[in-house]
């Protein structure tokens, strides 16, 4: 990809020099580090807000079921699923013995 764009910043003389004692440990030129964690965080952003997006439209879609009266109260949830577990307790235990 190339390189023709300039980003300048203002940031604390102590965390420069740190940064660039970093860089020079591990022998990396600061602006490479620095494109890394540029690429890592909008990377980072843009799968946040794909998850912010999935919640969304599942958050809808169960409204719309809520709405058509296809869904089920959160006490019938738990009722089923404590019938299921007591189900698979008792094959547990009965393999056990």
């Amino acid at each position: 990809m190339a390189k023709e764009a300039v980003f300048t910043m203002k940031l604390e003389p102590e965390l420069r020099d740190a940064f660039m004692a970093e860089a020079e440990a591990v022998d990396r030129p600061a602006s490479q580090i620095v494109r890394e964690l540029m690429r890592d965080y909008v990377e980072k952003r843009r799968h946040d807000r794909g998850y912010r997006d999935f919640v969304a439209r599942k958050v809808e879609i169960a409204r719309r079921s809520m709405d058509a009266e296809r869904g089920r109260s959160g006490e019938d949830v738990e009722r089923s699923f404590a019938e299921r577990a007591a189900v698979w307790s008792r094959r547990i235990s009965e393999n056990d013995e």
